[in-house]
């Protein structure tokens, strides 16, 4: 209902009984619930005077597919006429990354490391040792640049 927990619920009562009072209270209520009905009429006759107006090849026709979202989940993404799903399905999102690290790498002028031989030597040598400290760099020697820090 609206996103109204109950706590805001009983303090919409308490304040709609401290604003119109207990005595005036049930017909405002009854007031409102006649406007609601009659709105709620009023939209049901106008849907029902466009539904015949526009003939009996719209019998189907539902306004919620006036919302575009609705819209295109309903016609494109159910029917799938165009491949949308072969397509998306067809990305193998993993093998491009892979690729798009060794351009990276590329360009960067790092070493790609081998695929194959001993997996603990290959790490061993590959990853720095975060437990060293840093050696001190030289008076002229500018500090390393991470491009992918920045």
């Amino acid at each position: 209902m609206l996103d109204i927990g109950p706590l805001e619920l009983v303090s919409l009562v308490v304040l709609a009984v401290l604003i119109f009072g207990p005595d005036k209270l049930p017909k405002l209520i009854q007031d409102v619930s006649r406007t609601l009905r009659k709105i709620r009429q009023f939209s049901d006759s106008a849907k029902e005077d466009i539904r015949s107006e526009l003939g009996p090849e719209f019998k189907d026709f539902e306004f919620e597919d006036l919302n575009p979202k609705t819209f295109v989940r309903k016609h494109v993404l159910d029917k799938d006429e165009l491949g949308l799903k072969e397509i998306r399905n067809g990305f193998d999102f993993k093998s491009e990354m892979a690729e798009l690290s060794e351009v990276t790498d590329a360009v960067q002028g790092r070493t790609p490391e081998p695929a194959s031989g001993s997996a603990a030597a290959g790490t061993a040598a590959s990853t720095p040792d975060l437990l060293k400290k840093p050696q001190p760099l030289r008076p002229d020697e500018r500090p390393p640049f991470d491009a992918d820090a920045t």
